[in-house]
């Protein structure tokens, strides 16, 4: 898709005024805005480049005074901004492990680069300079970290998160092209959010799901627990499909899908000593009123 064309687009065009208005968007804005517009990897580094050319910021989560200028405009994007990206890494969340808790310290020790310096990296990195390629992925661990933050609870321990998320950024390193103008990290989210997605998708699940159907999922997911703080109550999938655009029967069907598989093997009772699979009913047996009745019959004759 052309850039004309992306710029024609009422999604896109929606997006630019309510960034030009508050200054900023955050990367989940814009994702929301074109989730039902179908755009390749390359479309989508258009809409970041061209976003910023229209003097819009674009980062991972607002900060409290642009949150309270995001919820007091009149445009509804249906999405809360969220608490902007810090560039000092906070440490306190979930520290399960003592790996984890080396590994963010190890990581808020290392210097963010500049503009001028992701330029001459990527310029590297074009030679083949693998110093330049670990260096660069190596500045950009915090965004991993931010973004796979938000993933937790979805089937996947935190740290393998946070190692599919490196490698989506190991391939935006490969792939970014500074020519265009924009920011590395910019480029980098998209890559970083699809290698946790299709993670997610692949390995959360004993049954795998496609990784448009989780999107989906999460993006019911969200509604859904907004709309239980509003209302109070369970909403209803008409109630779902209007905030998130989905109709009512692919809702259903989707939260269907979403359902985890049992084990017949899966013990039951306070002492276990059950299997889940003896208290299931097999159809095709033949009933057992039916087999007395037989009996009975075989012993009257």
């Amino acid at each position: 898709m052309l850039v004309a064309e992306l710029q024609e687009l009422e999604e896109v065009k929606g997006l630019i005024t309510r960034g030009q208005q508050l200054g900023v968007l955050t990367f989940g804005d814009v994702a929301s805005a074109v989730s039902e517009v179908d755009l390749d990897e390359s479309d989508v580094e258009d809409l970041y480049g061209h976003l910023e050319k229209s003097g819009i910021e674009l980062v991972e989560d607002m900060d409290p005074a642009q949150k309270a200028a995001a919820e007091a405009l009149p445009i509804d994007t249906g999405k809360k901004g969220r608490r902007r990206q810090k560039a000092a890494l906070d440490l306190k969340p979930d520290m399960t492990t003592d790996s984890l808790q080396l590994f963010l310290k190890d990581i808020g020790k290392v210097r963010l680069l500049t503009a001028a310096e992701e330029v001459e990296l990527a310029k590297r990195i074009e030679r083949g300079d693998l110093d330049a390629k670990q260096k660069m992925v190596e500045s950009n661990l915090r965004l991993v970290v931010s973004i796979a933050k938000n993933y937790r609870n979805q089937g996947l321990p935190f740290l393998d998160l946070i190692q599919e998320g490196t490698l989506g950024l190991v391939r935006a390193a490969e792939k970014f092209d500074y020519r265009k103008g924009f920011k590395f990290s910019t480029y980098a989210t998209w890559w970083i959010r699809q290698a946790i997605a299709r993670a997610l998708a692949d390995k959360a699940r004993t049954i795998r799901i496609p990784v448009h159907v989780v999107e989906k999922l999460n993006k019911i997911g969200r509604a859904e627990r907004k709309l239980v703080t509003e209302l109070g109550r369970e909403p209803t999938p008409e109630e779902i499909a209007d905030v998130t655009g989905i109709d009512p029967e692919e809702v259903d069907s989707i939260k269907r899908s979403a359902q985890a598989p049992v084990s017949l093997e899966k013990p039951v009772g306070d002492e276990e000593e059950s299997e889940f699979g003896q208290f299931i009913a097999d159809e095709k047996a033949e009933s057992p009123f039916d087999r007395a009745a037989d009996l009975l019959t075989k012993e009257a004759l």
